[in-house]
């Protein structure tokens, strides 16, 4: 599955790879909730740990000097995202969780559509509509 999902991750664009790290985020937070129900603080903890790891990666790589107000609004997501997390840890909460998930799969939409605007801008560059995607798609901002 690992090399699926390295070889499926090739090709991507920025924005794709941004995409895939917050479905990761997910992944991890599921296998959190899940190891609530089964009662494993080492699975819960190992799972957090590994979606703590992402969202700094995410954090880090946030250039506050080119992104300006939504870079901000990211970095100040991230931080509370990251306690959320930690929170509901600490609580062993199934419910913490399924809200931080909520969150996130809420960002990640977002994500989602800058992906389809910018991909839409590499397959049509003549169009007018897309030109502001494609302003996008060759930013060397990254998130």
């Amino acid at each position: 599955m690992a090399n699926y999902r390295e070889r499926a991750l090739e090709g991507a664009s920025a924005v794709e790879l941004v995409v895939a790290l917050y479905d990761g985020i997910l992944r991890f937070l599921h296998a959190a909730a899940e190891a609530v129900d089964r009662g494993d603080a080492a699975s819960r903890r190992a799972a957090v740990r590994r979606a703590l790891d992402i969202i700094l990666h995410l954090q880090a790589r946030l250039r506050m000097d080119v992104g300006g107000r939504p870079a901000q609004a990211l970095s100040e997501f991230y931080a509370s995202i990251f306690a959320e997390i930690l929170q509901a840890s600490q609580a062993a909460s199934r419910a913490k969780f399924e809200h931080a998930m909520d969150c996130v799969r809420n960002v990640r939409d977002g994500w989602r559509q800058v992906a389809r605007e910018t991909g839409a801008a590499q397959r049509e560059p003549g169009d007018e509509e897309n030109e502001p995607a494609a302003e996008l798609a060759g930013s060397r901002w990254t998130a």
